[in-house]
């Protein structure tokens, strides 16, 4: 079990980091081109959005792997799977269908994460 958290945690720590970087350091303009939902938030928000997941993309790796407060990483995973409902949340007020799946495989490998951590905590 331990093997498949950390698999887990480093592919979607990775996976959330680099969105991060890409939400937090690129101009929402060129964001539009593959992401239209950034049109409906203000250039800060999106910005505060890829912090987010930069730091939890951070927080499922670095607490675990430091041994320097260990929960951190099982909450960092419950704040990603949030940000995931919210973001299928939008996506399907918006008809967005597709969007969804790819925000509830990210849900349920974050959830993963959070259970497996927390037991372990």
């Amino acid at each position: 079990m331990n093997t498949a958290l950390w698999i887990a945690q480093i592919v979607f720590g990775a996976m959330f980091t680099l969105a991060g970087i890409m939400k937090s350091t690129q101009a929402k303009e060129k964001l539009a081109k593959n992401m239209p939902w950034v049109n409906d938030y203000s250039a800060a928000q999106v910005k505060l959005i890829g912090v987010s997941e930069l730091l939890g993309g951070i927080g499922l790796i670095l607490p675990w792997y430091l041994g320097i407060a260990p929960i951190l990483t099982p909450i960092a995973a419950v704040a990603l799977a949030l940000v995931m409902v919210l973001a299928a949340i939008y996506h399907f007020n918006h008809k967005e269908y597709p969007g969804i799946g790819v925000n509830f495989f990210l849900f349920a490998g974050v959830l993963f994460i959070a259970y497996g951590r927390f037991l372990a905590a």
